[in-house]
């Protein structure tokens, strides 16, 4: 009875289950007598257990003797094992169990590498390993929560091992301490039991030696054998239970068990998901011809791998396709059971889901079975669920990811990957529903690529660059015009940066043959230092300036691209056949470079460089092509507008004074070594679809008198050598004013320098002086022997100011003027020229003011001041000279605007001459200004080599000066060297024909505009305006 009561009431009195076997009594008796000699030694949970002091783990190897399927289960420590196996037992069951890894139960012996304690922290290699991958735990109990999903922070030391093998720890640092991307399998660990392997193990080597085993009965076996269909259960099992935790799919498809009728097993499975068991949901077939569910065979292929769940052959999402047609009509037509109560219908599988929502319209209430919740939104509880539109970017790309996978399988799959016209077809078709006509239009023209209401980034970049708005200014229009119209009309500065892209240099592709020397072969090189490339020596200091430019053969090329409409269409007007002209284009670039003056601003920082500016630009003038089978080259391309700031399109920015000529040589020389090095090549780039080679002619024209000076190295323009052109001297030029030739090269020159550089006869300083005709420094830029036509009317006008002061003095009479009297006679000008032509004085002669001061009106306006009749009418007959030659020099195309002008030259200028020479001989008697010079003497000649002067001036880049401020103060920054990076960019945006043109296209576009701002019913064109600026 003692035994009794010790059995059913004791706190050991409750049996493992697995000991209850139909077959073996004497399993039961074996226990009972171990059972009641061991209440003395084993101790009650309540009582504390001594400590067993570790041994030595010996060699072993579990057996896992339950199959591939089952959870392997070992005990440790629940019951004393010197119950069931004697004295001793717990002592090697704890040596052996240390032995084992606690994450995935192998043999810590078997794993090559070191073991790792399982309550420990982490050493430094890992924790260095794992801080790089973003995982920030201390201690090893948290990177084995987070990654094999096991709590050892409740382990019992008597019942869980306290190491874990190197296997595992790499299974951690490589998921970055987050994550697995093995399939490890944890074991569960449970109390002492009579199964555990190692207090009981099937082989000899496992029994103590020293003891006389004993014999086994025949029916004496300690558990029946587990049959096979019991590990397959169990197998089936753990594999429905972590499938589900991948696909997620129990409230999205529907049971088996909802058949209506009781089917054959084989035909049931022929319609089951292989992934989720479930009835078949948008399903797809396989390239090995199994079926699965397509957002179940998504993630399961996302997440363990491309492979088949069921015969493991390679399986990827891409080649899923659609099953047979037949067999899709057999899978709707299953017959499922209605579940709610009371309704029991038998419902066909296409329609269950309209089905079973009628029942909650009618009813109002959710349904029953967890299978149909997708269909109605449950409230989970916590705060109310937040709407789509009110959540930040990241929350709504978790929120829709799975539609968004869905859409993507989709479109890869119908619409050739065509992702965004899936979802705008979407968007389209939820307005129409909706009857919201109106934006729907609006995105169908938007789809049907048709200009709708909003206008492109190539609009709203010509119209920011065209008006000067800084990033601020245009972002204030962007939301005033989104903020009253309702609508986007304007596109967001980003829209407008990666338009403007493809118009800066740097984006095309090119290639040059051969390759330039000294300049890197890549192509997309943006905005540079003005000074990278430039070779000093030891003895340069570095050069105290700001600088920013293009490197010249891309801004080229970006050029060339700008005019590929205007090259292909002359192509096509000349009647050449495209695909035969891929060679032979030939490029002529006019280059301009000139100060800008003082460009000082209150605002910017950085280091003290000079307040001046300087600019170099270049021009497309003419593009021409030789073809095969002709003999002359046919001009496909010609600038229109040469001189306007349109066409002229700067290279280079620098803040320097263009008097320094060092820090100049400095600045200029990278981009001349790459000039040198582009007249040796060609350029191949593709234009229309074809590659084409292109040679470029450089022609230094639109330079004034002080910068050709400063470039080919000759004295400076008081020199007693009066012409950049020819040889004469300012004596000679006054004697002979007329019959003059051009004699000057860049080549004479440097020949020259190096003259008077070396010495070579040993002569004095005059006599050197004479022999080099007024070289004095190197030359280091050539520039094409002609005249400015910009700065010789200038030049020009200055002049004549000053004669119309002499004749109202009368200095003919008189030898020397003092300053007072000059003082008075320029005032009476001024007083007269602003009475009556409204001509305001200034302190230095511009362009304006020429051309209003070359007139015959100012001229009549002048002469009310000269005392003398025979003075003005001397005076009236010079100006109606120049007035007959100044078109000559001003046109761009003098043989066809000004035929008569230009024969009669040489006869007006001889007559122009004499007047100088005998009515004004007291102003040039031995001497003679320099633009007057060459205006007399040179300009026929350059005519008749050039066929122009005036298209080749520099008028572009000198009306660029006032875009460098409006740019400067649109681009206001506190770093001036970002501040003319933004101005070279704009500028060169402002400059672009691509724009132009959308400009050009969009100054009527003030009815769409207005119709997008204000809603309302459009009033006729005749009632409607809307300013639009003219660019």
């Amino acid at each position: 009875m003692a035994a009794e009561s010790l059995e059913t009431d004791g706190p050991r009195s409750s049996m493992p289950p697995e000991l209850h076997h139909p077959h073996s009594e004497y399993s039961q008796w074996k226990f009972k007598l171990f059972r009641v000699k061991s209440m003395e030694k084993a101790p009650l949970p309540s009582e504390t257990r001594p400590e067993i002091s570790p041994t030595a783990a010996p060699n072993i190897e579990i057996d896992h003797a339950a199959g591939p399927g089952s959870v392997m289960k070992l005990c440790l420590g629940g019951k004393s094992k010197e119950n069931v196996e004697g004295p001793g037992s717990d002592t090697i069951s704890l040596a052996l169990y240390r032995g084992l890894c606690r994450v995935c139960g192998m043999v810590l012996r078997k794993v090559k590498g070191p073991v790792h304690d399982v309550h420990g922290d982490l050493d430094e290699v890992s924790k260095c390993a794992l801080r790089k991958m973003g995982c920030k735990f201390p201690s090893w109990p948290e990177v084995i929560l987070k990654v094999f999903k096991v709590d050892v922070t409740e382990d019992t030391e008597s019942v869980h091992p306290l190491s874990f093998c190197h296997r595992c720890w790499m299974v951690a640092i490589r998921g970055g301490g987050v994550c697995s991307f093995t399939r490890t399998r944890v074991p569960e660990w449970k109390p002492h039991s009579s199964l555990c392997h190692l207090c009981y193990p099937k082989k000899t080597s496992f029994q103590r030696t020293g003891r006389k085993r004993r014999k086994v009965l025949p029916r004496a076996q300690s558990l029946a054998k587990r049959t096979r269909w019991d590990c397959d259960a169990i197998a089936v099992g753990e594999r429905r239970q972590w499938v589900k935790n991948i696909t997620r799919c129990q409230k999205d498809h529907l049971s088996t068990k909802l058949l209506s009728e009781k089917l054959p097993v084989d035909f049931v499975a022929s319609f089951t998901c292989l992934v989720c068991d479930h009835l078949l949901s948008d399903p797809v077939q396989s390239t090995c011809g199994h079926l699965f569910c397509r957002g179940c065979i998504v993630k399961f292929t996302h997440v363990l791998g491309p492979h088949c769940p069921a015969c493991n052959s390679p399986c990827t999402p891409d080649n899923l396709t659609s099953p047979a047609k037949v067999f899709s009509s057999a899978l709707h037509s299953l017959p499922l059971l209605c579940p709610s109560e009371g309704c029991r219908e038998q419902v066909r599988l296409d329609s269950f889901k309209a089905h079973c929502l009628s029942h909650e319209l009618k009813e109002n209430e959710n349904l029953s079975l967890s299978e149909l919740d997708n269909f109605l939104l449950t409230n989970k509880g916590g705060r109310p669920r937040q709407h789509l539109l009110s959540l930040t970017r990241r929350a709504q790309k978790h929120r829709l990811r799975d539609l968004k996978n869905q859409v993507k399988v989709f479109a890869d799959k119908e619409e050739g990957g065509d992702l965004k016209s899936v979802c705008l077809t979407l968007f389209l078709l939820a307005l129409r529903s909706g009857n919201e006509h109106r934006q729907a239009d609006e995105l169908e023209a938007m789809m049907q690529g048709k200009r709708g209401f909003g206008l492109s980034p190539a609009v709203c970049l010509a119209i920011r660059v065209n008006t000067f708005l800084s990033c601020s200014q245009y972002h204030k229009m962007y939301r005033t015009v989104k903020a009253t119209s309702g609508r986007q009309i304007f596109q967001p500065l980003h829209t407008l940066r990666a338009a403007e892209k493809e118009l800066l240099p740097g984006f095309h592709q090119f290639e040059w043959q051969p390759a330039l020397k000294n300049v890197s072969p890549s192509y997309n090189v943006g905005i540079i230092n003005g000074l990278s490339g430039w070779s000093s020596s030891v003895d340069d200091v570095p050069a105290d300036t700001i600088t920013r430019r293009f490197r010249y053969d891309v801004a080229l090329v970006s050029a060339l691209k700008d005019l590929e409409e205007d090259i292909m269409e002359g192509l096509r007007e000349s009647g050449m056949e495209d695909s035969a002209c891929t060679s032979g284009f030939s490029v002529m670039i006019k280059e301009c470079c000139d100060g800008m003056g003082d460009v000082s601003e209150k605002h910017g920082g950085g280091p003290v460089v000079p307040e001046k500016a300087v600019r170099f630009s270049f021009t497309v003038m003419s593009v021409s092509v030789l073809a095969d089978d002709e003999e002359e080259e046919v001009t496909i391309f010609t600038e229109p507008k040469p001189n306007s700031e349109l066409s002229c399109k700067p290279l280079c920015l620098m803040f320097v004074d263009e008097s320094d000529h060092e820090t100049l040589t400095a600045v200029l020389g990278p981009i001349v070594a790459e000039r040198n090095a582009m007249k040796e090549s060609r350029l191949i780039l593709s234009m229309g679809g074809l590659p084409r080679s292109f040679r470029f002619h450089f022609r230094g024209t639109g330079y004034d008198e002080k910068m050709v000076r400063e470039m080919e190295g000759l004295e400076a323009s008081g020199s007693t050598y009066v012409c950049t052109l020819c040889d004469s001297s300012r004596a000679e030029a006054s004697q002979n004013m007329v019959l003059h030739s051009i004699t000057r090269s860049h080549e004479e020159n440097l020949e020259r320098y190096e003259i008077w550089r070396t010495n070579p006869f040993s002569e004095s300083v005059d006599e050197l002086r004479d022999r080099v005709k007024g070289v004095s420094a190197k030359p280091f830029l050539e520039t094409q022997p002609t005249l400015d036509a910009l700065h010789c009317d200038i030049g020009n006008a200055t002049e004549f100011y000053k004669i119309f002061q002499d004749e109202i003095g009368e200095v003919y009479k008189k030898a020397n003027p003092s300053r007072e009297e000059r003082r008075s006679w320029r005032a009476a000008l001024d007083k007269q020229l602003r009475k009556q032509m409204k001509l305001k004085p200034v302190m230095r002669m511009n362009g304006n003011y020429a051309r209003r001061l070359m007139t015959q009106e100012a001229v009549d306006v002048v002469c009310e001041l000269v005392p003398s009749e025979e003075r003005r009418e001397a005076l009236r007959e010079l100006i109606k000279l120049y007035l007959q030659m100044k078109p000559v020099w001003r046109a761009t195309c003098p043989a066809k605007e000004c035929p008569d002008q230009l024969c009669r030259y040489s006869f007006n200028s001889q007559r122009f001459a004499d007047l100088l020479s005998t009515t004004f001989k007291y102003r040039y008697n031995g001497k003679i200004t320099n633009y007057l010079h060459k205006t007399l003497a040179h300009v026929p000649e350059i005519i008749e080599r050039d066929g122009s002067i005036g298209a080749w001036a520099s008028e572009g880049n000198e009306s660029a000066n006032k875009l460098f401020r409006r740019f400067r103060k649109m681009n206001a920054r506190q770093s001036k060297t970002f501040e003319l990076e933004d101005v070279l960019k704009h500028h060169w945006l402002y400059t672009s024909k691509y724009l132009q043109k959308f400009m050009e296209a969009h100054k009527d576009s003030a009815k769409a505009l207005q119709a997008t701002i204000d809603p309302v019913e459009i009033q006729d064109d005749d009632e409607m305006s809307l300013e639009v600026p003219d660019f």
